[in-house]
């Protein structure tokens, strides 16, 4: 059975996602919330995030036979929509502490714009008086970023889905990726949207976009994954600077 598993293109295309998926859930059967408790016990992701990268790489490199990421071109065009979109993404943060330095008042219609503050979320600092684990985990939060997740994300989304839909024998196999319908677009780009908090509905509205235009123009699973990789670069160096957990 595990032999059929893996002979499964399908499989090497959608578990890892759910793999991950399922993994991200795991912090909340764990964590408990005392300031008086260790962090590693108050912040259980802390653990399980570096333990949820190696599993996932694992099974990566388990199935890398079904991944074609060339050609590998467009990759310039993918760098500079990766940072155009994390900076759509983030500029919502910035406008709101624009305005609130500006005398304006939060309202509840801002994080439907995603003008939302980004204080909750993970925060390395709270294992600062460890120094290596603090490293450890940071190191691990950036592996996560920019290794796992554009792999795990872009071959499910962009790699699976995207030829999916324009299937009627589930062959998606069969259809060349970055084949173009605005059917195709419409629902991978809202499910990428759907599947993040309200107050990021904007920004992944615009890199769903920005990524479906990179996967049709360039034909390139590889520059998709570039793209997504670069994205999550610039959001962890940026999350780093300003200590807006809330971004990741």
């Amino acid at each position: 059975m595990f032999a059929r598993l893996l002979a499964s293109s399908t499989a090497a295309h959608v578990l890892p996602l759910v793999l991950f998926t399922l993994l991200n859930a795991v912090p909340g059967f764990f964590r408990i919330e005392n300031s008086e408790l260790p962090w590693h016990v108050r912040a259980p992701e802390h653990w399980v995030y570096p333990l949820q990268t190696v599993i996932c790489a694992a099974v990566l490199v388990l199935f890398r036979r079904h991944y074609t990421l060339s050609p590998w071109r467009g990759l310039g065009l993918a760098f500079v929509l990766g940072v155009v979109g994390i900076a759509f993404w983030v500029a919502p943060a910035l406008l709101r502490e624009a305005l609130i330095q500006g005398g304006h008042e939060p309202a509840q219609w801002w994080d439907w714009l995603g003008l939302a503050e980004r204080t909750e979320g993970f925060d390395p600092m709270i294992a600062q008086d460890s120094p290596l684990w603090f490293s450890t985990v940071v190191g691990f939060r950036f592996a996560r970023m920019v290794l796992v997740v554009p792999l795990v994300e872009e071959l499910f989304w962009r790699g699976f889905l995207m030829r999916f839909l324009l299937t009627e024998d589930g062959r998606f196999e069969k259809i060349a990726f970055g084949t173009h319908a605005w059917k195709v677009f419409g629902i991978v780009t809202a499910a990428v949207m759907l599947i993040h908090n309200t107050e990021d509905y904007l920004g992944a509205f615009v890199w769903g976009a920005l990524m479906y235009f990179v996967a049709v123009r360039t034909k390139s699973l590889g520059a998709c994954v570039l793209m997504h990789a670069v994205g999550n670069l610039a959001l962890g160096l940026y999350v780093m600077k300003t200590q807006q957990w809330g971004f990741w």
